[in-house]
């Protein structure tokens, strides 16, 4: 019987971001929307994330992002759920919230609904923000995951925001 619920490939990869950080000395915290709290389950999954993980902030609707991490109502509303603006104020916002040295936010669009024109299904906007960065750097980016499933898209977005906590 495997020994980790989550599928092997996103516990290898959470377990190299939990030594490179351990490593590096860097404590890290998640916000996470259309992954519902799948990247902290991954980098929980392995003995000793407790040294570098932070906290995990799972803000699956608009009026989480507002309350629990200080997102603007206006940005919401301006740009969207599933937006740069949104995900790098999720970022900046689980960075205030914690005593992290590093976040990555993750919003997007899992799907089978949900999606438009412009934000179809697999649309997924990360951002990090860094706790000695200059605020006024922004590091996001949207990518588009072409997978038939929910569950494909939320493994790829997983495996995406592991890769952004890399040191």
């Amino acid at each position: 019987m495997k020994d980790t619920l989550l599928p092997d490939i996103l516990v290898d990869k959470a377990r190299e971001v939990v030594e490179a950080n351990i490593k590096a000395g860097r404590r890290v915290t998640v916000a996470e929307s259309c992954t519902g709290g799948l990247v902290s389950a991954a980098i929980t999954e392995i003995p000793g994330s407790s040294e570098m993980f932070e906290a995990g902030y799972v803000t699956y609707s608009n009026a989480a992002k507002i309350h629990e991490l200080k997102v603007s109502s206006e940005v919401v509303e301006t740009f969207g759920a599933v937006s740069v603006a949104t995900a790098w104020a999720m970022a900046r916002g689980a960075l205030a919230a914690s005593d992290a040295d590093i976040a990555v936010a993750i919003t997007g669009i899992a799907g089978p609904g949900g999606g438009s024109p412009s934000k179809p299904v697999g649309t997924v906007v990360f951002a990090t923000a860094e706790r000695e960065a200059d605020p006024a750097k922004i590091v996001a980016d949207q990518k588009f995951f072409d997978e038939k499933t929910r569950s494909g898209v939320r493994l790829q977005a997983a495996l995406c925001a592991l890769d952004l906590l890399m040191p």
